[in-house]
């Protein structure tokens, strides 16, 4: 079982964007459940999502797979899935699966939530 800590943000301009904040390992025993709460939060709340990955401290190919369905699904919608704060532990994965070019990477949430891309503000 995984903790998945759920918020809900509106911008300036009105849209509504979820931030998921799950925590702990991301991997073959958690990784459908993180994949149905993004299903269900971009069928019912909001096709905007922003994953925070600060409290995960383990991800393998199952939880990177998740990441990557919830792109499709957000992208299928005319959506974003965006992702931020990733753990230290966890960011060598991506860079070594090339994930870090796949995805909408932010260094802070509040980065995601203005979506400046990250290349954009250093």
């Amino acid at each position: 079982m995984i903790n998945i800590e759920q918020e809900t943000y509106t911008t300036q301009d009105g849209n509504t964007i979820i931030i998921l904040t799950p925590a702990g390992r991301l991997d073959i025993t958690t990784a459908w459940q993180f994949r149905l709460k993004i299903q269900e939060c971009i069928s019912k709340l909001s096709c905007h999502i922003v994953t925070d990955l600060g409290q995960v401290n383990f991800i393998d190919s199952s939880g990177l797979t998740s990441l990557v369905a919830g792109m499709r699904d957000a992208d299928k919608v005319k959506g974003s899935f965006r992702i931020c704060n990733i753990h230290p532990e966890a960011k060598l994965v991506f860079e070594v699966t090339m994930m870090d070019t796949v995805f909408e990477i932010f260094e802070t949430q509040e980065e995601a939530l203005e979506g400046v891309p990250r290349s954009l503000s250093s």
